[in-house]
């Protein structure tokens, strides 16, 4: 891949400039209400950002937009580059000629939440039709596509047809000319099995090309879409696999050092996440190539770009592999400005980044968020469980930040407020005067709105004053996250008209 240098800033709204003092919704593309089973790229995804327009909202958060992993977790892709298949559109689809009104309407599910284990198969067999029908005579563009992308799409496709041929066992207990990627033994995979590499191929293809035509939708409704990239990616992973030596791995391929956070007021434990760390020295060495590349790609996706987890590249928790629990890790130095600097040079000086500096804070984390200039994080559920000097509480805000009632990680203001102890409840009702409370939500809502911070982000569950079934994930808990989805009636116009007049009464429209 050519890593072309960028002297002007990513983010536009069309041809118009980036707005600043702006409002926008977290919502997952998944939680798209619609008849397939999750959301997608289709007509739900539009309709929705016309409610969005209507509301006077300037961003549309998502999150990763990768293949799942474990858990359904979209930080635990398989592929950094890769687009997730089951967010293709099969109504686009079937406006192509690809599948039948019939195959789709036998591949519809409910609306009500996403059953991945119930989904995926379903959609499966409905994408494989549609590939056998495409790659019998594919269009000229096709042959283009693979060209540009072939310097991550070919592994990625090798890599998952492997995966298929194994039963889906992690790359390291392949046969070891594979897991090493011996060239006999990878021309023969991948010239054995043109037509499986293909059609992994095809999903990016259909993939990509929905989405661009997605975030144009967007963009020419003056809403840019914020993507959101994780820090680490998964052990098991074409990433790991391509390039094992930009990882902390075992003579097996297996991570021997993994990422984590310690102990602390939210898990005693502390959080084990399986994610092998990085050989930031053989980054270095690169030039932090593998970096630019990934952040170059994550811009064509988005207008604003969320960096996950930013506190671990001035320093990270690593645990050996094998550990129980976080307790044991230690602290390890990131690669800091160095990697930033890299970026800069490569791809321009104005990034549009949001460095999401959550967690346990130093001062030399400070230090070096200041250093790039990124805006940071300040999540209002963070902010009532000590005193007046508390970060998050808004009168400490600074107008370069993008201020939250709560993330993906937290459960919905509801449900806080629900679950919250006395003390807090007091400091809250204290902070915003306001005693009733049926009015706290909206309260919370209206703080966020205020706040100096250059842009607000309210999940679409605290907009609907949902309680715990709202709740996206629950980090450190498996089989009941990533699967809230919207319901279709609630996205209305009477709360299109709420959501516009506290967004124009607050400066944001």
């Amino acid at each position: 891949m050519v890593i072309s240098k960028k002297k002007n800033g990513h983010s536009r709204f069309g041809k118009g400039e980036t707005k600043l003092r702006a409002s926008g919704i977290l919502m997952p593309i998944f939680s798209l209400p619609g008849r397939y089973g999750c959301g997608t790229l289709g007509t739900e995804a539009r309709t929705f950002a016309d409610f969005l327009a209507k509301a006077g909202q300037h961003i549309w958060q998502i999150l990763p937009a990768g293949p799942t992993g474990y858990g359904a977790s979209p930080y635990q892709s398989d592929c950094t580059f890769a687009g997730n298949p089951y967010f293709i559109d099969p109504e686009l689809l079937c406006k192509e000629g690809l599948v039948s009104r019939a195959e789709c309407k036998a591949a519809q599910l409910d609306d009500s939440a996403v059953d991945w284990d119930k989904l995926m198969p379903i959609r499966d067999k409905l994408l494989h039709a549609a590939a056998d029908r495409f790659l019998a005579c594919p269009p000229s563009d096709w042959q283009v596509f693979c060209q540009q992308e072939t310097w991550w799409v070919d592994d990625w496709a090798m890599y998952r047809v492997a995966r298929d041929q194994y039963n889906g066992a992690p790359y390291w207990t392949w046969p070891e000319p594979l897991r090493r990627r011996e060239g006999e033994a990878m021309g023969r995979h991948w010239f054995s099995n043109q037509p499986q590499i293909n059609y992994y191929k095809f999903l990016q293809y259909i993939f990509y090309r929905q989405w661009e035509s997605f975030k144009q939708y967007l963009n020419e409704r003056e809403i840019q879409l914020m993507g959101d990239l994780p820090i680490y990616v998964s052990p098991d992973s074409a990433d790991v696999w391509t390039r094992p030596h930009l990882f902390c791995l075992d003579g097996t391929g297996r991570p021997a050092k993994v990422a984590g956070v310690p102990p602390d007021a939210f898990c005693a434990d502390g959080q084990l996440w399986g994610n092998p760390v990085y050989n930031w020295q053989a980054h270095q060495q690169e030039g932090y190539w593998w970096w630019c590349a990934r952040i170059q790609h994550a811009l064509r996706l988005y207008d604003l770009l969320r960096i996950d987890h930013f506190r671990g590249f001035e320093s990270y928790w690593a645990v050996d592999a094998g550990a129980c629990s976080a307790k044991d890790g230690c602290w390890m130095p990131g690669p800091g400005m160095q990697l930033f600097s890299a970026l800069q040079e490569r791809l321009g000086q104005q990034l549009p980044i949001v460095a999401e500096d959550l967690g346990i804070l130093t001062n030399q984390v400070r230090q070096l968020l200041a250093q790039t200039g990124y805006p940071g994080m300040k999540v209002l559920q963070f902010a009532f469980d000590s005193g007046p000097e508390n970060e998050y509480l808004p009168h400490r805000h600074i107008a370069n930040c993008v201020v939250y009632t709560g993330t993906h990680d937290n459960t919905t203001l509801a449900d806080w407020l629900h679950k919250s102890n006395a003390k807090t409840l007091r400091h809250v009702k204290e902070y915003l005067c306001v005693h009733s409370d049926d009015d706290m939500v909206d309260r919370l809502i209206r703080t966020a709105l205020a706040s100096c911070a250059d842009r607000c982000i309210i999940p679409m569950a605290d907009w609907l004053g949902l309680g715990a079934q709202g709740r996206i994930n629950t980090p450190s808990t498996v089989g009941k996250n990533w699967c809230w989805r919207a319901p279709k009636s609630s996205l209305n116009a009477a709360l299109a008209r709420r959501m516009r007049h506290l967004t124009e009464l607050y400066g944001r429209l």
